[in-house]
């Protein structure tokens, strides 16, 4: 009898342990199991709604978003940071001296030497006519050091340039958000410069 008991608990146990084994295979069977996606950055941005004036010596002033911090040098050449974004807008101002050619040559420059790595620029003209303000912003797609270059000149006395880099390696499809939020503050800076002379 302590032989057939023991085989009855052996068969007992096995038949025990399988329908475990199969509740357990069918349990875990549910859902295909697949590799996590690739992460994308998440980059969120706040409404640049509240603009200030610069102040300060040099013969323009302008409006700027306050997530901007905005420099002043003895030249009036002016240093934009926008930190959280590692971004710069840098602005340099020169007189017009019957030189007004020689400077749309440089400037124009200044946005064609980014050809090499650009995919393509584009070029829109700016016309305040009532404010003496004539220009052009022009976009570099493409991964090129600045994806956005402007100037804007009274014609006769004042012309400045402005170039957008930021501080990491060029990769379009990445920085592309970040240049779209601060273009609108570099067209909001253009709407609102005024010329002291």
């Amino acid at each position: 009898m302590p032989v057939r008991q023991s085989v009855i608990n052996s068969i007992a146990s096995k038949y025990v342990f399988s329908i475990i084994s199969l509740i357990l295979l069918f349990a875990s069977c549910n859902e295909e199991t697949l590799p996590k996606p690739k992460a994308f950055l998440r980059l969120s941005y706040t409404n640049a709604t509240a603009y200030h004036k610069t102040t300060s010596h040099c013969p323009y002033s302008f409006e700027i978003s306050s997530h901007a911090i905005t420099t002043y040098n003895e030249k009036c050449w002016v240093t934009i940071k926008y930190p959280r974004l590692k971004a710069t807008i840098n602005i340099t101002y020169r007189p017009v001296e019957n030189n007004l050619k020689k400077l749309l040559k440089e400037s124009e420059k200044l946005t064609y030497n980014h050809a090499i790595k650009a995919d393509g620029i584009s070029t829109l003209p700016y016309e305040d006519f009532k404010n003496k303000k004539y220009g052009a912003i022009a976009e570099v797609t493409g991964n090129a050091a600045s994806p956005i270059q402007f100037h804007l000149t009274d014609s006769t006395n004042n012309f400045i340039t402005g170039a957008l880099y930021f501080r990491v390696q060029p990769n379009y499809d990445s920085i592309l958000p970040a240049v779209k939020f601060i273009e609108k503050d570099i067209r909001h800076l253009m709407e609102t410069l005024e010329w002291k002379n």
